[in-house]
């Protein structure tokens, strides 16, 4: 198969003995792959996988690379791998500013730079001086926003949404993907997108595969 950024090389999934998931891939650096599928298919157990936090329960083959590199067995603060979920998952005690900086990466030091990191990041997202603001007065939009710029301030080299955008109204819901397809792809960030909406994998371009519901 073609060495892509992020590589899903015969992957297989079991629990128990019984196949869960299994999946063959490569997606480009700035590229799109879609994993469709019904609940029970799968879907979140591969990016469990891919992030290093899959339940011990599980039984894994095959190799995750991303850029060549092997992610079996490394940590999950290793794998340089950011991901969205449904939920946004901010810290309620943190405020959106606190946020972000959980983001940030401990190579960059001096509160001033990092405080700058923290402005950049909230003016690309078009939320200029909300660094105070308590997360829970952010609309569902704002809040997704602010997850995504989260997680590409830990500089990560692939990036992984688990439906991320199910919870959002329609409005919302175009104006959020385009955002996080169009940040993407301006880092050329391999993405893999899991979703059973229709509508997500048309907006996100590229490679659909879908996922059928184990017997």
């Amino acid at each position: 198969m073609t060495q892509g950024g992020l590589v899903f090389d015969d992957v297989a999934i079991r629990l128990g003995g019984r196949l869960v998931a299994a999946l063959t891939a490569s997606v480009a650096d700035g590229a799109v792959l879609t994993v469709m599928g019904p609940s029970g298919s799968g879907k979140s157990t591969l990016i469990a996988l891919a992030t290093g936090t899959l339940d011990p329960a599980f039984e894994a083959s095959g190799r995750v690379l991303l850029r060549g590199r092997d992610l079996t067995g490394l940590p999950p603060q290793a794998r340089r791998v950011g991901v969205l979920f449904q939920d946004d998952l901010l810290f309620p005690h943190l405020s959106v500013g606190g946020n972000l900086a959980f983001g940030l990466p401990a190579e960059l030091r001096g509160r001033a730079a990092r405080r700058a990191a923290v402005e950049a990041a909230l003016a690309e997202a078009g939320l200029e001086g909300f660094a105070e603001r308590d997360p829970a007065t952010l609309s569902g939009g704002q809040r997704a926003r602010v997850a995504l710029m989260r997680a590409l301030l830990s500089r990560p080299q692939a990036l992984l949404l688990d439906e991320p955008f199910s919870r959002l109204d329609a409005m919302r819901r175009d104006r959020t993907r385009r955002f996080v397809f169009d940040h993407a792809r301006d880092r050329g960030l391999p993405v893999v997108l899991v979703t059973h909406d229709a509508e997500d994998a048309t907006a996100a371009g590229g490679e659909v595969i879908r996922l059928d519901a184990p017997c």
